[in-house]
């Protein structure tokens, strides 16, 4: 810090360390001095040195006899301006802070510490801004000084008079509170600039500081008042209720509540439980806080239906008949749920079912349950579990929070009076966890059979019985439920609904309920068949009815303009295919249908997904090229891998199929599935792609009235798929009139409605060797017109001949 360069002289000063204060050029400040040397030190300076002293903090304050590495380098030199000694042996010492030095070979003499001391000269940077930050410092201690009221006055009249701006910093800082290492840093900064910006910085520290104390203040002044006034107001109550004899009805309430709770049906644990409340409230006054939390518990417990169960009558033609009166369709849903029903009635209910409806989107899942609560004659409970992540949602929170209760199944119970509802958990699949829990692990318990009768809530603290409960959960996927949870429930698949399941379900359920909530009446409007066949199919995709029921409601409020602007309320508006471009707009939708002629190397597949079936052309076109394979169309990585099964399977045929051995190195082979924006997997188009490349690579074009589905092995067998069902209306609404499926799915035919099989040739194959030939528009000896008797396998050629010198035989391919 010092220059040497600079140095013209120095002077040899007694030392005094301080502890943890800082003295300041020109500030005048008394001090107490108690160490011996200290006082030594005073003295010296008094009678040798002019009165004259170097004052320097220690950086640690514990130091009692510190050593040159335990002050800081830089102290102000003082002058004594006033001394008084104390009874007690101290001094009471008047210092002024003359200049800022640095001390140089301290040396810790018999009479006191002397130290060689620096003069340290002030810099001056940017002197530009001096101006504008000099102002804005009068102006934060005029407002220090309004909210401070510590500060005499006139030393803020002072301060705010000060123009030089090292001095006005060196003045500001001691008033700060602020600890003493900081102050020591200003004290070193010898940039009178930057010394007066730490000043303003610091200044406006304690402004903010100061705001914020007193708005603390203020809140504890008005919190501390109303506190004071509640309870004088209360005991004003207390005193005119005792005066007018109102006393007793707080005592008269507790014995009501203490009558209920032995008159209800509760179990004696339960029972014994609210009594204990009872009784602390009676202790209690009802101003008090807690007074509240204990009389809601208690309230809690006389509201739930603890034994309240409500009469069933299951009879199983009444359920079957509501059953298919609310829904089409859905005939195995149906059918499991009347077992279940049929087992409570012969096992008197002993405890509830936990069933899980799993499908896509609109297909009737919750009303479905809705329909078996009515079925069943139980009370219906929906809970609907998207977006739950907090386990107090299932459980409810402690007693000891502000404002807790119990989790949703009690507060629906609690609702419903009866403790055998149908309870409907919705989109259990969309749960999710954070920090504050696992809502599905918390279901574990209630959907446990085992458990369930001794359910804790953590509100109630109590046990709970759910074993009466009909527990019926929703969902659009297994694959987010966790297994545990997914191990506790029966599981019931609700497909997506065919063509003629919508039609049937808009003539006879959606489209009178639109007409009905339009204000129409039934002759008002007229919806041919085949309109409303190309509503399903160019108007809407989806597993379910909803956007069905969407257009249909379009569809009634057309209508009803047409009827108010000819003020014909009598009118019947007609409805074709042809006016349904002017009514819904052009068509959203359009379904691959058949080619119009045999092509090479495209063939019709048939896929399946939530929506329903589809066709699925599968294209294949051969170039010159070096034994390149490209797959495009989105793909994912099962469809892939089945088009690799289906060209291993096509080169390990070559010979049959009397192609090169060497073909696919002479050419480069690209399949392609069209609607390249729709991702597109599974392992079902594998015998359509090894169709669709033999036909590229033999020439042969592929008959356009037939589809296929099922996956390949690498030995050309044909197993099994899924979505048969949805698939087979799907080719017979493209057009298809035979379609080749695996054999092992002869089984799945039964769930095909009578209606679609009339219409389709079902070819059953086991191999791809019997696809072919059905595929190809050629007969079987065209296609497999290469020969095999004089080949020999690869794998013969692999093998070391053991005899010594035989001839090898050639290797062929």
């Amino acid at each position: 810090m010092l220059d040497k360069k600079s140095i013209k002289a120095f002077l040899e000063l007694p030392l005094m360390p301080l502890r943890e204060i800082v003295m300041f050029p020109r500030l005048v400040m008394p001090l107490f001095v108690g160490r011996a040397t200290s006082i030594k030190a005073v003295e010296q300076a008094q009678s040798a040195y002019n009165k004259m002293l170097v004052l320097v903090a220690q950086r640690d304050a514990n130091v009692e006899a510190p050593q040159a590495d335990d002050l800081h380098k830089v102290g102000v030199v003082s002058r004594v301006l006033q001394l008084l000694r104390l009874p007690d042996n101290t001094i009471k010492v008047l210092f002024e802070g003359l200049y800022r030095a640095e001390w140089h070979n301290l040396q810790n003499i018999e009479i006191c510490p002397m130290a060689r001391v620096f003069r340290l000269s002030e810099t001056i940077s940017q002197e530009d801004e001096l101006p504008a930050l000099l102002r804005a410092v009068h102006e934060s201690l005029e407002e220090y000084g309004k909210i401070n009221k510590k500060i005499p006055q006139d030393t803020l009249t002072s301060l705010k008079s000060l123009q030089n701006p090292g001095i006005l910093a060196d003045a500001i800082i001691p008033h700060i509170k602020t600890d003493y290492l900081r102050k020591q840093e200003i004290l070193e900064l010898l940039d009178v600039r930057e010394r007066l910006e730490r000043a303003y910085e610091m200044l406006q520290g304690e402004i903010d500081m100061a705001s914020v104390e007193k708005r603390i203040k203020n809140r504890v002044k008005v919190q501390m008042e109303r506190n004071q006034r509640e309870y004088y107001l209360n005991e004003q109550i207390r005193a005119i209720n005792r005066e007018m004899g109102k006393e007793d009805e707080i005592q008269s309430e507790l014995a009501t509540l203490e009558n209920k709770l032995k008159e209800r049906d509760l179990p004696d644990e339960t029972r014994a439980k609210g009594l204990e409340e009872v009784k602390k409230l009676r202790s209690m006054p009802p101003a008090a806080a807690e007074y509240t939390v204990v009389r809601n518990y208690i309230d809690w417990i006389l509201d739930l239906p603890w034994n309240n169960l409500k009469q069933i009558d299951i009879n199983i033609e009444k359920a079957r008949a509501v059953l298919d009166g609310d829904h089409y369709g859905l005939d195995k849903p149906k059918e499991r749920i009347l077992e279940y029903l049929a087992v409570q009635k012969l096992s008197n209910g002993l405890k509830g079912p936990i069933l899980c409806f799993v499908g896509p989107p609109g297909v009737g899942k919750t009303s479905l349950a809705k329909s078996v609560a009515r079925a069943t004659g139980r009370d219906f409970v929906r809970l609907s579990l998207g977006g739950v992540r907090d386990e107090a949602e299932i459980r409810g929170h402690r007693r000891t929070y502000v404002g807790s209760m119990p989790g949703k199944i009690l507060q629906s119970l609690k609702r419903v009076k009866f403790n055998n509802p149908l309870f409907c958990l919705d989109e259990i699949d969309k749960m999710t966890s954070d920090h504050r829990g696992d809502p599905a692990s918390a279901l574990l318990e209630v959907l446990d059979t085992e458990q369930n009768n001794a359910f804790m809530d953590h509100y109630l603290d109590l046990e709970y019985d759910l074993s009466k409960i009909f527990f019926i959960s929703t969902a659009n996927s297994l694959h987010s439920i966790p297994v545990p949870l997914l191990d506790r429930m029966e599981i019931i698949e609700l497909s997506s609904y065919l063509e003629t399941e919508k039609r049937h379900i808009a003539r006879h359920f959606l489209l009178p309920k639109q007409v009905e909530t339009h204000g129409l009446k039934p002759e008002n409007i007229r919806i041919s068949e085949n309109a409303l066949l190309e509503i399903i199919r160019a108007y809407t995709r989806e597993a379910g009815v909803r956007n069905l029921e969407r257009e249909i409601a379009a569809l009634c409020r057309k209508t009803a303009i047409r009827l108010v602007e000819s003020d014909n309320l009598e009118a019947r508006v007609a409805i074709s295919t042809s006016s349904l471009p002017s009514l819904l707009g052009v068509k959203k939708y359009r379904h691959e249908e058949r080619e119009d002629s045999p092509k090479v190397g495209v063939c019709a597949g048939l896929a399946y997904n939530q929506r329903g079936g589809e066709i699925l052309l599968v294209e294949t076109s051969i170039m010159s090229g070096a034994g390149h394979v490209v797959t495009t169309g989105q793909l994912g990585d099962v469809m892939t891998e089945s088009a690799k099964a289906a060209l291993s399977y096509v080169r390990s045929r070559a010979d049959i199929l009397g192609l090169e051995p060497r073909f696919y190195r002479k050419v480069d082979i690209h399949v392609h599935v069209p609607s390249g924006a729709t991702p597109k997997d599974g392992p079902s188009a594998g015998i359509t792609l090894a169709t669709s490349i033999t036909s590229a690579l033999l020439g042969i074009p592929v008959r356009n009235d037939i589809a296929m589905t099922g996956e390949i092995s690498l030995r050309g067998r044909v197993l099994p798929i899924g979505g048969l069902r949805e698939k087979l209306l799907a080719a017979r609404r493209g057009g298809i009139k035979r379609v080749i499926v695996p054999a092992d799915n002869e089984k799945d035919l039964k769930e095909v409605p009578e209606e679609i099989l009339r219409d389709l040739e079902l070819i059953l194959v086991d191999h791809v060797d019997e696809v072919l030939p059905e595929a190809l528009a050629a007969d079987a000896a065209e296609i497999f017109s290469g020969q095999t008797t004089t080949l020999t396998p690869l794998w013969h050629a692999l093998r070391v001949d053991s005899g010594a010198g035989a001839a090898k035989t050639p290797l062929r391919q």
